[in-house]
């Protein structure tokens, strides 16, 4: 099995606001970097869709090393929480549905097919592809809004 290593993050302009997502997939060599954008959105869920961008873009199943400073998406997994929330139909502790569902049960497909290990890091540190990510995320926010503006 490939061995895979993914860095992510968010961004967003406002929350809600205009959103963007990076993510670097490096597998020995090479490198392959993921980005994109949306109009009306969350900081969660570009971090999500940060891991999932890079997640669906593998052609096959691999062991990965996920790492993000998003605390809500690495706890998701490494507390558990998702296995809790689908043992209870998606609903939180407090009873009430899991915010981003559609994100949380795909990240559900993709953590099926690949081994993962999901990383934190801590944001804005000393991290160099956190780093580049968040400038990656940032970018996508400032070219959407020049498009936007015409």
């Amino acid at each position: 099995m490939k061995r895979v290593i993914i860095y992510t993050d968010g961004a967003c302009s406002g929350n809600p606001g205009m959103g963007g997502w990076a993510a670097i997939l490096k597998y020995g060599e090479h490198e392959k970097i993921l980005t994109g954008s949306e109009d009306e959105t969350t900081n969660n869920r570009m971090e999500m869709i940060a891991a999932i961008e890079g997640l669906k873009a593998l052609k096959a199943p691999c062991e990965v090393e996920l790492y993000s400073d998003s605390a809500y998406l690495i706890s998701g997994f490494e507390k558990g929480w998702i296995y809790n929330w689908k043992r209870n139909g998606w609903i939180t502790a407090g009873k009430d549905p899991v915010k981003n569902i559609d994100l949380w049960q795909e990240l559900d497909r993709l953590n099926k097919i690949h081994s993962i290990k999901w990383i934190k890091v801590k944001g804005h540190s000393d991290n160099e592809f956190n780093n580049r990510c968040d400038k990656l995320a940032v970018d996508e926010i400032k070219k959407r809004k020049k498009e936007a503006q015409g």
